[in-house]
């Protein structure tokens, strides 16, 4: 891993979009649905896996079980999509959600978009489903713009998947995170729903 003062974001995104997407997974090899209480314990432990072990949440403690609870539950009744892709053994493999991208009223239309794979999901074609799914869902609920907030170190993947879904850079901040004894900062994308 590159020293953080040598870490080049752009070279990094670079090599990502260049890397040959891995195949999908067979039909049938998972299916995605709207997230039931039952999946909240898996999400749960898929969240807690990044926090742990990465950089691309900067959540430096694992999330309880009420409060990833609750984050579902705020999300159910405001009507916004949580979706779960599941194997067909029923192993929930990865989640993706948009939540208020701020409480006051008026960006009311306006959400954030979260996506995590379990490990041994990753580079299967499950998160462009999920994300692709939850696009067209918040798109059906209304809502008219989504931001992904990215971290700007390690999560060149997310980066690269959010952009070929039409989600377009529009800023970054620098060094606004400290996390495993280095500074951190996010990329800020945004796809619009109004067409």
């Amino acid at each position: 891993m590159l020293p953080p003062e040598d870490y080049d974001p752009a070279r990094a995104l670079r090599a990502a979009r260049r890397r040959r997407p891995d195949p999908p997974i067979a039909a049938g090899a998972f299916v995605i649905r709207d997230a039931e209480a039952v999946d909240v314990p898996h999400c749960r432990a898929i969240y807690n896996h990044y926090v742990e072990n990465s950089t691309v949440t900067f959540d430096e403690e694992p999330l309880s079980l009420a409060e990833m609870r609750a984050k579902f539950d705020k999300g159910r009744a405001a009507g916004h999509p949580w979706l779960v892709a599941v194997s067909p053994s029923g192993e929930v493999l990865g989640y993706a959600y948009v939540a208020p991208y701020r409480d006051r009223t008026a960006y009311r239309f306006t959400v954030e978009d979260a996506i995590y794979l379990g490990p041994a999901a990753t580079g299967k074609g499950i998160g462009r489903a999920l994300l692709t799914e939850l696009v067209a869902r918040s798109k059906a609920a209304g809502l008219k713009e989504i931001v992904a907030v990215i971290a700007d170190q390690g999560a060149e993947g997310s980066l690269a998947l959010h952009e070929r879904l039409g989600f377009r850079e529009i800023g970054r901040m620098g060094r606004v995170g400290y996390k495993f004894d280095r500074w951190l900062g996010t990329v800020f994308l945004q796809k619009s729903l109004r067409r």
